[in-house]
């Protein structure tokens, strides 16, 4: 059987497409939450601490609704500032915001969730 040199290249695209997305990830590892309450580490953990949280003025209240204050999100390569917002209340409930955490010298980040 002999193979086209277009299957060939197509094969080697794909290969060195997953040796440039590994090498690329090499510095993040995936982490899932489980179901329920309490913090959930999710998408990444990275060995470069997030900047200062940015101060900025909280919005008046606004009824029915909890302000969740603005954080550093990770894009895959830095850093970048994820603006405050509006949620919907829970009765009963409060809003924990999003945030990092420092583990063994890197950095995981913590989903916003609710808490009794």
């Amino acid at each position: 059987m002999r193979v086209s040199s277009t299957a060939k290249h197509g094969t080697l695209l794909s290969a060195l497409l997953i040796v440039v997305v590994a090498v690329a990830l090499g510095g993040c590892v995936a982490t899932a939450s489980g179901p329920g309450p309490g913090p959930g580490y999710y998408g990444v953990e990275v060995g470069i601490a997030p900047p200062p949280p940015r101060v900025l003025e909280v919005p008046p209240p606004r009824a029915g609704f909890v302000w969740a204050p603005g954080y550093w999100n990770w894009n895959g390569h830095e850093h970048v500032w994820a603006e405050g917002r509006w949620i919907g209340a829970r009765p009963g409930y409060r809003w924990a915001p999003d945030h990092w955490d420092e583990h063994n010298g890197r950095w995981r980040f913590a989903k916003g969730h609710w808490e009794r």
